[in-house]
């Protein structure tokens, strides 16, 4: 196509009014102050929390304030200082007359039959055993990101869903955001023309801490059931809350926490359905390093390319020592295509830029920027909906396991140091059994996976 031609199109795209995508935002917007009750029967869901730190402060907020549809029933966490935390059971407890059951067991969870879904927000190394053993239980679950701490955890579970037919939705929240679904449909109609390479980043100043010895955990804790599945070692508190994520036999480091949430983002822009069949990857200690180092395992920056059959590229990175972001945003996307790019932030934004001189084309109306344009509540509301409708949720098994295999692999390719490349149908590595092998782990009994 001519450079003219290319022109034309930009201007045939531009009449994508402004108008049509601020009605399609207050529309959107309306959803965020509905409840799932309002349109299904009355009786309530039956919710149990398992993992009470972090992000499910957030959930429990969201849920109390817009959900009169659901029970909070279990409250689950080795560390019962979590679960009475304002956050979580005070908020609780001005919600519903019955106090919910406290228990540092999941187990004890599952058993109940009562409890018709989980809501799962543990370090990430308890995610698939966890999955695994709910929906062997009969239960549905909302599992937050990352859905697995190994390749082989995204595969297992995959399978698992299909066999068991329960809903599961992952807490890739930007699948439910007005956002996300303005831009999609701007891309789906070529604003930009077809998507060919897709960056993700995550860049952020995330500090470290210094070395300190080991000690005894806190009153109360059940330190084995945290270490869980993972190698037993002396408690230490920079391996403890909030601090796990940057320690391999617990997290995966800011690509799995924090970057798969743009990951996941750059692969559904790019529009690509499969596993990559090549992943380069250079980290290294830039900032962090000899005494400043501290504690952690991860590199604090990462450049992880990935190339599918088709020939398009995704690219991620992530610098953590920096007080800055990209193009405005620390969490972001760009999109490139043959006639433009787009710019997505998962803060609620979006900005595409057409033709040769990168005339602004169409953007997020103001009435959805920032907040309400993450999808947290939005996501929600629908995994709700969809446990009553028995409907495909926004953030199936199959779309997390697509998406948390870029973690992996990525993470793979940088510990070998190596261009690997792999077999999408297959799901395997061609001649490399060292980046094989790491694509599963080892477990500590009993606490592993259940028998397939």
């Amino acid at each position: 196509m001519s450079n003219a031609n290319r022109s034309n199109c930009v201007s045939r795209r531009d009449f994508l009014s402004h108008s049509q995508h601020v009605a399609a935002a207050s529309a959107a917007v309306s959803v965020l102050s509905g409840s799932v009750a309002s349109a299904a029967a009355n009786d309530k869901i039956n919710l149990a929390l398992i993992g009470c730190g972090g992000i499910m402060s957030y959930h429990v907020g969201g849920l109390v304030a817009r959900n009169s549809a659901v029970r909070f029933v279990h409250l689950c966490d080795v560390d019962p200082a979590q679960i009475n935390r304002e956050a979580i059971g005070g908020k609780i407890a001005g919600f519903q007359k019955q106090p919910p059951r406290q228990t540092q067991d999941y187990q004890t969870v599952l058993d109940d039959k009562s409890v018709d879904a989980v809501i799962i927000a543990t370090p990430h190394h308890w995610h698939a055993p966890m999955v695994l053993h709910a929906l062997a239980a009969g239960k549905d679950i909302y599992c937050e990101k990352p859905l697995c701490h190994t390749f082989a955890e995204g595969q297992r579970i995959r399978q698992a869903v299909k066999k068991s037919g329960r809903i599961l939705q992952h807490g890739s929240q930007m699948r439910s955001s007005p956002v996300t679904k303005m831009a999609g449909q701007l891309l789906a109609e070529g604003v930009i023309g077809e998507v060919r390479v897709s960056k993700a980043w995550n860049v952020q100043d995330r500090g470290t801490r210094a070395i300190v010895p080991d000690s005894q955990p806190p009153a109360g804790v059940d330190y084995d059931r945290w270490l869980g599945p993972a190698p037993v070692r002396p408690f230490n508190v920079n391996r403890f809350h909030a601090n796990w994520r940057v320690y391999r036999d617990y997290g995966n480091g800011d690509m799995g926490d924090d970057g798969i949430h743009d990951i996941d983002m750059a692969r559904w822009g790019l529009g690509v359905t499969t596993h990559p069949n090549r992943i380069t990857a250079h980290g290294s200690d830039l900032y962090y390093a000899g005494a400043n180092k501290g504690d952690r395992e991860f590199p604090d920056n990462m450049n992880v390319s990935f190339q599918y059959d088709e020939g398009k590229v995704l690219i991620y990175e992530d610098r953590l020592f920096t007080p800055y972001g990209m193009h405005g945003f620390d969490s972001g996307n760009a999109f490139y295509g043959d006639d433009g790019y787009m710019i997505l932030s998962r803060r609620g934004y979006f900005q595409t830029y057409l033709g040769p001189k990168e005339k602004k084309g169409p953007g997020v109306p103001q009435a959805i920027r920032g907040n309400a344009g993450r999808g947290y509540m939005e996501h929600m509301q629908n995994f709700l909906a969809c446990l009553r409708s028995r409907e495909t949720p926004n953030a199936t098994a199959d779309i997390a396991h697509l998406s948390c295999a870029l973690v992996h692999l990525g993470e793979i390719a940088y510990r070998t140091e190596n261009v690997l490349h792999f077999d999408p149908q297959r799901e395997t590595f061609l001649d490399h059994p060292a980046a094989e092998k790491m694509l599963a782990k080892t477990y500590r009994a009993p606490y592993g996976l259940p028998d397939a």
